[in-house]
């Protein structure tokens, strides 16, 4: 199957929907449970922002219906801005990764929000992201040898 048939429809692209509702991300990361709740506490402060918003709305329905801990951690009431912090994931090959992040809006549009994960420099996981990034490095030196004949 190509990557693009792989690919999630647009529509179901959704970090929320990813942690609350895809088996594979309890599994992936390591601090799942609180970055879930937490992830509740934003839809909460969104749904505020927003109250009109019918896919956000639709979202949160959604995630009502399903059998997890949202509704558990909706009936908290807590509202969280996320802009900076730690997170840790585990890569099916190379392990635990560990980055610093900082979320960031860009002037203008505060509908948008652009999240930087960063390793510490010299640290295992920057060594591991090195090591994954190789692996689609285009080859440098010289050109390969075509072949007797040609």
């Amino acid at each position: 199957m190509a990557p693009e048939e792989m690919a999630l429809p647009a529509s179901r692209r959704n970090l929320a929907r990813y942690y609350l509702l895809d088996p594979e991300a309890r599994e992936r990361t390591g601090d799942w449970e609180q970055i879930a709740c937490e992830i509740v506490a934003m839809l909460r402060l969104e749904a505020g922002y927003c109250p009109q918003d019918r896919k956000l709305a639709n979202l949160i329905g959604e995630l009502t219906l399903k059998p997890t801990e949202f509704s558990i951690w909706r009936n908290d009431h807590r509202v969280v801005r996320r802009n900076h912090g730690t997170t840790h994931y585990r890569h099916p090959v190379v392990g635990d990764l560990h980055f610093s992040y900082e979320s960031l809006q860009p002037p203008g549009d505060e509908n948008q929000t652009l999240c930087v994960h960063l390793p510490e420099p010299g640290s295992a996981t920057a060594e591991s992201l090195r090591i994954l990034s190789s692996w689609n490095a285009p080859a440098t030196g010289s050109a390969p040898d075509p072949g007797p004949g040609v």
